[in-house]
C-alpha cells in the first residue's frame, strides 16, 4: 500500500514512457486540485472577472450580434449549473460561463439602450438651439454641452440628443440650465486616428453624444435656466462649481495655482496649462489632479475621524450611541456630496462606491480592507457602464486598489498591532514606510495601463508621491473641507490661501521631479494581445494567495516586452486624407502638415516626444544606403522605402504618371480609373477610415484600416472617415481625452 492508502501497481519490468507520463500528469492534477481547494474562499472573486470577460468579448466582435445568443447562453449555463449541482467543479464552470454570458448581454443591452442619432456629416454654419447641461472652462475657450438641441437644416429624427460646442472666451459663457442659440460648425465624433488607437466614436455613443463642433459667434440666451426636478439639481451643482471657480480666482492671484486649486475643489482640470499637466504626468503625480479614490477617501476619512472625535467628547452620546457607525454614515454622505459637487464623473462615481463599501463595512462590523468588496465594486461599476471598463480610468483605479489590498492582506493585522503598541516615532516611521510601499505597489500596478494607453513611464513617481501625498492628505484636503464649510458665509478666502500653500508645494514637487534627467520614458504602443496577457497575469497574481500566484508574472513580463516585438507602420493616412505621415531613416514620423491631434496621437503611439520635420514644399530628404527617402515638388511627393514607391499626389495633374509607376497611390482626392496596385483615395477613406501601411523586408506590404480593425458596430455606422474631432480636444489630461469626458 502507498502512503496515501492506494494499492501499489505491480510491474514486471521498467515502467513504460506512457505510464510515467500518466503518473506525472496525475501528480500534477492532484497538486492543482489541492491548490484549488486551498484557495476555496477566493474562487468567488473570479465572478467579476468572468463578467468583465463577457463584456470584453462583446466589444471585441467585428459584427453586431443578434440579441438572442447571449440570452440563450445565460439560460443554458444556468440550466447546466442546476443539472450538475452535485459536482462542485462543474457548477463552478457553469457559473463562470453564466457570468461571462451575462456580461455580454449587459454590454449589448447598454449599447442598444443608449442608441441615439449621430451626425453623419459636417454641417457648417448651422443654427443650434439647446439647453446647457455643462459648462467646462478651458484655456481660451468654454465647452458647452447642449441637451435636446434643435439644428437648422436637420430633421428632428436625425438630431442628436447631446452636442458639445466650443465657445471662444471672448464671449460670455451662458449659465448652466439656460436655453441658448448659437451658430456653429458641427461634425460627427472623431474616428480613431489609426487602427488600434482610442475610439472616441465608441465612447461618444455610450455617452449619448452625437456631435461636436465650434461656435462662430456668441451664444444668445433665449430662456432662463430650469430649476425644477433632477435637472434643477444638476443646474444647482453646475452653478456651485462656477461659483467655486470664481471665488478661487478672487482669492489666489497666481493663475496656475488657482486652476490647480479649482481642480481639487470642483473637479474642473480643463483650465490647467498644458505645461503644468505635463509636469504632473512626467513626475507621476497626474492622479492628484483627477478627482479619484484618493480625494474621496480623504474627504470621507477626515469627516469620519473628526465627527467620531467630537461625538466621543460628549459622554452622554458616546455611552449610548454607536458613534463609530454614525461617523461612517456621515462619511458616506460627505463622499456623495463631494462627488455631486465635482460633477459626478465616472471615476469619482467608482470612488464613492468604493468609499461607501468601506464605510458600510465599518457600520456592519466587517473588515473594510476586503478583496470581496473590491470585487463587488468592480462588478457594479462594469454593470453600470460596460464601455467604461475599456478606459484607462477604470483600469488604473481598480488595478491600484486590487494590488494594494493584495499586498496588504497578509501583513495588515501585524501592521495594525505594531501601530497600536508603538510610540509616535515608530508610528511615523510606519506611516512613511506605508506611503513608500503604497506608492511602489500602486506605481507597478498601474504601469502596464499607463504604457498601453499613454505610452509613458514616470521613473520618479515613487519619490514624488512620497512628498506630495502627505501634503495632499494632511494639508490640502483638510483646508479644502474648511473652505467648503466657509463658502456659504463668504469667509473662504483664508482657507483657500492656506490650501494653496499646499498646492504650491505639490506643483513645485511635480516641476522638480519632471525636470530631472530621465524623469519619464515613452515607448511604442503596446499591442492588444500583450495588454491582455498583462491583465490576465495581473489578475492571477492578485486574486490568489498561494505560491502558484507567482505564475502570473510570466504573462505580465511577456506582455510588457510585447511593444519591442511589434513594429510600427511605415506610412499612416488620416481618416479624411488631409494628413499623411511617413517614417524617416531614424525611425521617426514626418507628417505632411502639423495635423493637430491626429499627428499628436501618431507620435504618442510611436513613443516619440516630438515629430520629425514636416514635408517640404519642394525638395526632400534621403536616409542613404537604400533607406527611406521623400522627394516633393509642386504637384506631389514620392516616398520610397524597402523597395516600395508610394506616390502622394497633391494635385490631380500628377495622377496619370503616378498611377502607372508607383506601387501605391495615396490621395485625399478622387482617383477614378487609377491602375496602381494599391489605391487609397477619398472614397476608400470614407468607407475604411484611417489607413496604415507596413512594408516587409521581402517586398511585401501590409495594409490595415480602422474599419477592418473595428468592424461594423452601432457606433461605426456613420462611417469611419468623416469625423474631424472638432471640439473634442483642447487642454486637459490625457485620461480626459481618452475617455471623452
Amino acid at each position: 500500500m502507498t502512503a496515501a492508502g492506494w494499492p501499489e501497481e505491480e510491474s514486471d519490468g521498467p515502467p513504460a514512457t506512457g505510464g510515467a507520463l500518466s503518473r506525472t500528469a496525475g501528480r500534477v492534477g492532484r497538486r492543482l486540485a489541492a491548490l484549488a481547494e486551498a484557495e476555496g474562499d477566493r474562487w468567488v472573486l473570479w465572478l467579476p472577472v468572468a463578467f468583465g470577460s463577457g463584456v470584453a468579448l462583446y466589444f471585441a466582435l467585428r459584427q453586431e450580434p443578434p440579441w438572442w445568443p447571449g440570452v440563450a447562453a445565460v439560460a443554458l449555463c444556468v440550466a447546466a449549473a442546476l443539472i450538475v449541482r452535485r459536482w462542485p467543479a462543474a457548477v463552478a464552470v457553469a457559473t463562470a460561463l453564466a457570468m461571462a454570458a451575462s456580461g455580454f448581454v449587459v454590454a449589448q443591452g447598454q449599447a442598444a439602450r443608449v442608441a441615439a442619432p449621430v451626425l453623419e456629416r459636417t454641417i457648417a454654419g448651422a443654427m443650434v438651439t439647446g439647453r446647457v447641461t455643462a459648462v467646462e472652462r478651458r484655456p481660451g475657450a468654454v465647452r458647452l454641452t447642449l441637451r435636446d438641441p434643435v439644428i437648422s437644416r436637420l430633421a428632428p429624427e436625425r438630431t442628436p440628443l447631446l452636442l458639445r460646442i466650443r465657445l471662444s472666451d471672448r464671449h460670455p459663457a451662458p449659465p448652466a440650465g439656460a436655453v441658448v442659440r448659437v451658430r456653429a460648425t458641427l461634425s460627427p465624433p472623431q474616428a480613431p486616428t489609426e487602427p488600434g488607437a482610442f475610439d472616441f466614436q465608441r465612447r461618444a455613443w455610450f455617452m449619448g453624444l452625437g456631435g461636436v463642433g465650434f461656435a462662430t459667434g456668441a451664444a444668445e440666451v433665449v430662456d432662463a435656466p430650469s430649476v425644477s426636478g433632477w435637472s434643477g439639481l444638476s443646474v444647482w451643482f453646475e452653478r456651485a462649481r462656477a461659483a467655486i471657480a470664481a471665488r478661487v480666482a478672487a482669492s489666489i492671484s497666481d493663475p496656475v495655482e488657482a486652476t490647480v486649486t479649482t481642480a481639487l475643489l470642483n473637479g474642473e482640470q480643463f483650465g490647467i496649462p498644458e505645461a503644468t499637466l505635463d509636469a504632473f504626468r512626467n513626475s507621476g503625480l497626474a492622479h492628484l489632479l483627477s478627482i479619484s479614490g484618493l480625494h474621496v477617501g480623504i474627504a470621507a476619512g477626515i469627516l469620519f475621524y473628526v465627527l467620531r472625535a467630537l461625538l466621543a467628547a460628549i459622554p452622554g452620546i458616546a455611552l449610548r450611541w454607536p458613534i463609530k457607525k454614525i461617523a461612517a454614515l456621515f462619511g458616506i454622505l460627505s463622499a456623495l456630496a463631494y462627488t455631486l459637487l465635482v460633477g459626478a464623473p465616472l471615476p469619482t462615481v467608482r470612488s464613492v462606491l468604493m468609499t461607501g463599501l468601506v464605510m458600510g463595512a465599518i457600520m456592519l462590523d466587517r473588515d473594510p480592507l476586503s478583496m470581496r468588496l473590491v470585487a463587488f465594486a468592480g462588478l457594479a461599476t462594469i454593470a453600470m457602464d460596460p464601455e467604461g471598463m475599456l478606459g484607462p480610468s477604470f483600469q488604473m483605479s481598480f488595478a491600484a486598489v486590487t494590488a494594494l489590498i493584495a499586498a496588504f492582506e497578509g501583513p495588515h493585522a501585524r501592521l495594525a498591532a505594531w501601530r497600536r503598541d508603538a510610540g509616535w516615532v515608530l508610528r511615523g516611521l510606519i506611516y512613511v514606510g506605508g506611503i513608500l510601499l503604497t506608492s511602489v505597489v500602486a506605481t507597478l500596478a498601474t504601469l502596464p495601463f499607463s504604457l498601453f494607453h499613454f505610452q509613458q513611464i514616470a521613473f520618479y513617481g515613487v519619490l514624488s508621491n512620497l512628498i506630495a501625498i502627505p501634503i495632499t492628505s494632511f494639508w490640502v484636503m483638510p483646508w479644502s473641507l474648511i473652505a467648503y464649510a466657509s463658502m456659504p458665509f463668504g469667509l473662504e478666502a483664508p482657507a483657500l490661501v492656506a490650501m494653496n500653500w499646499g498646492d504650491r508645494a505639490v506643483i513645485w514637487t511635480a516641476g522638480f521631479f519632471a525636470g530631472l534627467p530621465w524623469a519619464s520614458l515613452t515607448i511604442p504602443a503596446m499591442p492588444a494581445a500583450g495588454f491582455a496577457a498583462v491583465v490576465a497575469g495581473g489578475i492571477w497574481l492578485c486574486l490568489w494567495t498561494r505560491r502558484w500566484r507567482w505564475l502570473g508574472l510570466v504573462p505580465v513580463l511577456a506582455g510588457l516586452a510585447s511593444p519591442a516585438l511589434v513594429g510600427r507602420p511605415d506610412l499612416l493616412v488620416s481618416g479624411d486624407g488631409a494628413v499623411i505621415a511617413v517614417r524617416t531613416g531614424d525611425g521617426r514620423l514626418s507628417a505632411s502638415s502639423k495635423g493637430g491631434r491626429t499627428v499628436e496621437s501618431w507620435r504618442e503611439r510611436d513613443g516619440e516626444r516630438t515629430a520629425a520635420t514636416p514635408w517640404p514644399a519642394a525638395g526632400g530628404w534621403s536616409s542613404g544606403d537604400g533607406g527611406p527617402s521623400l522627394a516633393c515638388d509642386a504637384v506631389g511627393c514620392l516616398y520610397r522605402s524597402k523597395g516600395k514607391a508610394i506616390a502622394l499626389p497633391r494635385l490631380p495633374d500628377a495622377l496619370d504618371e503616378d498611377c502607372g509607376a508607383a506601387d501605391a497611390v495615396v490621395t485625399a482626392g478622387v482617383a477614378r480609373g487609377c491602375r496602381a496596385g494599391l489605391l487609397i483615395d477619398r472614397w476608400t477613406l470614407r468607407q475604411e477610415g484611417a489607413h496604415t501601411l507596413t512594408f516587409d523586408a521581402d517586398g511585401g506590404m501590409r495594409v490595415e484600416t480602422v474599419r477592418e480593425w473595428r468592424g461594423d458596430r452601432p457606433w461605426t455606422g456613420v462611417g469611419t472617415g468623416v469625423g474631424t474631432g472638432i471640439g473634442a480636444g483642447g487642454a486637459g489630461s490625457r485620461i480626459d481625452r481618452k475617455e471623452g469626458r
